[in-house]
């Protein structure tokens, strides 16, 4: 697909998903989120992880996605009056999870990720809670368009893992009656407390120590025995 048909057909599927206080024009590769041109910062903007080869597209883009966001625009109106009479359908999420981006460490900063799919029309809002109170400050990507014609988002807040802490993301959308809500409890682990690797190696050190000792002692009585 060409990168303007490309753009022409995410812009119209925001339009059609979301009002235009969104302000996102998104572009994406084997389902990936790559860039987005922000209509509110009026420029390109690239989220991609510092581990990757960098993807940035041609001068123009931003312009061309302006371009197409007016042309999507007066698509919607004619779209909007054909279809008024239609009603709308809604298909509630298919599925919710919650995982962290990296192993959890206490007191490291990480990056908790609740991402929805198979939602019909877009957009889900996402919203956080940690130990019951509510959290500000995390982002969520522009939806993305299914094979099957559903939708997904991905929502993410940064966080600092303490042992105990309960996060839950609560999940809206217009099919749902009440809000799915998934939960992620920081426990230990063996990478979390560093006591844990060192008294398990010191405990099989000891036994193998043990043994060793017990082995020598019985050889050293047979030996004297057959002398």
């Amino acid at each position: 697909m060409k990168m303007k048909e490309l753009l022409l057909f995410l812009s119209c599927v925001l339009c059609v998903s979301a009002d235009d206080s969104d302000g996102e024009d998104m572009l994406g590769l084997d389902g990936e989120e790559v860039a987005y041109a922000d209509f509110n910062k009026q420029e390109m903007i690239y989220p991609q992880p510092p581990f990757v080869d960098r993807i940035t597209y041609r001068e123009g883009v931003y312009e061309g996605a302006v371009a197409d966001q007016q042309i999507c625009r007066e698509n919607m109106k004619l779209f909007g009056k054909g279809m008024k009479d239609f009603p709308l359908e809604r298909d509630a999420p298919s599925g919710v999870m919650i995982y962290t981006r990296d192993e959890v460490e206490f007191g490291e900063n990480n990056t908790l990720i609740c991402h929805v799919t198979g939602f019909y029309p877009a957009p889900v809002n996402v919203s956080w809670t940690k130990n019951e109170q509510k959290v500000t400050g995390s982002s969520i990507n522009v939806p993305y368009l299914n094979k099957d014609g559903t939708f997904r988002q991905t929502s993410r807040l940064q966080f600092t893992p303490q042992l105990g802490d309960i996060y839950r993301c609560a999940v809206e959308h217009l099919a749902l009656t009440e809000p799915l809500t998934k939960i992620y409890e920081v426990e230990a682990s063996a990478r979390s407390d560093p006591g844990v690797g060192p008294s398990v190696f010191c405990g099989v050190g000891l036994t193998l120590g043990l043994l060793g000792v017990a082995a020598g002692t019985f050889f050293l009585v047979k030996g004297n025995e057959c002398s």
